[in-house]
């Protein structure tokens, strides 16, 4: 996913472009949440089994099911979830328009006090208020942002799902590694693999974040690891 560029140019330009097509929230939120659940719920897996004392056989199969099953359920969940925001941004935008042709002095006393809560004031408040509602949509826009506090860039359910089961598919396949390719103590290997994945997310992660990439990396390693070494323990009670 690309970072958002901040050293961008101010040339009037530019300046149109970029206000006129805002990004939205993107699709971090969804990548990094599908990359951390699925390393901590495979190698979860993993970990119990192993603790079990099961054949690896069992630890693949297991572990392919849960990469296959759990990613699609957390992307269908996505998916779900992102699409009720969409659809609610879209009710208050029809209920704000309602609000528009009924009430339009009682919005405009509304759009009034947000644009006054942004600093404007005196004449130059009131033409802002009459200027902005002379658009239709800039005015609605106004309110979903101002009473509201909803951003007007709609997330896209599907993308968004498909950025969460991409994410979870590679992150959980990484723990099942060394049982599929039959290496010498897989269990070892595969516990430090996923170790090395959860670092290497949280360390990703820092360059959208004002943490320095060791703290982010040691700090979903820690998350990861705390739910492996659950996961384990838990395993170990039904040795066989």
């Amino acid at each position: 996913m690309p970072i958002l560029n901040t050293d961008h140019d101010h040339d009037a330009d530019s300046i149109a472009i970029r206000i006129g097509t805002p990004p939205g929230r993107g699709y971090l939120r969804d990548m990094i949440y599908g990359a951390i659940d699925g390393g901590v719920t495979t190698f979860a897996i993993v970990a119990g089994v192993a603790g079990a004392g099961l054949s690896p056989f069992v630890i693949v199969a297991l572990g392919i099911a849960n990469v296959l099953a759990d990613g699609f359920s957390m992307a269908a969940g996505n998916y779900s979830g992102t699409k009720a925001e969409r659809d609610d941004i879209e009710r208050l935008r029809r209920v704000e328009a309602r609000h528009i042709a009924r009430f339009p002095e009682g919005e405009k006393r509304e759009l009034r006090e947000i644009l006054s809560q942004k600093g404007l004031f005196g004449d130059t408040l009131d033409a802002a208020v009459e200027q902005i509602a002379e658009n239709h949509d800039a005015w609605i826009d106004a309110m979903l942002e101002g009473e509201y506090g909803l951003s007007t860039s709609t997330p896209h359910p599907m993308r968004a799902a498909w950025a969460t089961f991409s994410a979870f598919l590679v992150a959980g396949m990484i723990p099942l590694l060394p049982f599929l390719l039959g290496v010498p103590n897989a269990f070892a290997v595969s516990t430090i693999l996923t170790l090395a994945s959860f670092f290497a997310i949280g360390a990703y992660k820092s360059r959208w974040s004002l943490q320095p990439w060791w703290r982010s990396g040691l700090e979903t390693l820690a998350i990861g690891g705390a739910a492996a070494l659950i996961a384990y323990g838990a395993g170990t009670l039904f040795q066989v």
